[in-house]
């Protein structure tokens, strides 16, 4: 396989949105590695979610640190890859988010741009961005269903915060192509139509993949 065969697909969205889930259905359909958020590892969240202040500097740098790790072994593979979340979020969304509602200060928020910027010199953008839409409603819904005790507690206003600097960055995103999918209507796990229609709008967005297709 060379370059021009294999891809780089990056899965968006708020927490509950199905990143996860559409991660894994479009890596078996495509035959596409998948990486996946590092969560039920991460030596952090369960403590961040109960103290927020105390623990935001570190589960952000934990994040920031596993996903240039897997971004650059993304990039310097030769195989093609899907993976849930990206670099980009963590930066755009959830440690600005927490400078803003004052859960991270503004010493480590500042060193922490500042080395997600030193990496960003490094790094290759995908060659497709998803991002799931989703309002506050599924995503409360989706998390409830899915059962991890410490989610259970994410305020939701905490959400709704995450969705307006989601909007914010997906507007002004432009380091390549990007596909939003309105996902509140869609139940891609359980409604194959639905997941049919994610396929095509993915094929429609990098044409050149149906002559790869198994």
């Amino acid at each position: 396989m060379n370059n021009s065969d294999k891809y780089f697909i990056t899965v968006a969205g708020n927490i509950g949105a199905g990143k996860s889930s559409l991660t894994r259905m479009l890596g078996e359909r495509f035959n596409w590695k998948p990486y996946y958020e590092s969560v039920e590892d991460n030596p952090y969240l369960k403590e961040f979610y109960g103290d927020m202040n105390r623990w935001s500097f570190h589960l952000q740098i934990y994040f920031l640190a596993n996903r240039f790790k897997s971004h650059k072994e993304i990039v310097d593979s030769n195989k093609s890859v899907i993976q849930d979340r990206s670099i980009y979020e963590d930066a755009e969304i959830f440690a600005r988010n927490l400078h803003l509602i004052e859960k991270m200060d503004k010493r480590d928020y500042e060193n922490y741009v500042s080395l997600f910027h030193v990496m960003m010199e490094y790094l290759k953008p995908p060659d497709l961005m998803i991002y799931l839409r989703s309002t506050v409603d599924t995503l409360t819904s989706q998390i409830k269903l899915r059962g991890r005790e410490y989610e259970q507690s994410i305020p939701r206003s905490y959400l709704e915060q995450l969705n307006g600097h989601y909007e914010e960055w997906i507007g002004n995103y432009s380091i390549g192509p990007l596909l939003i999918i309105e996902s509140d209507p869609l139940d891609f796990v359980h409604r194959p139509e639905d997941f049919e229609f994610i396929v095509k709008e993915v094929k429609n967005a990098l044409p050149q993949l149906q002559l790869f297709e198994n």
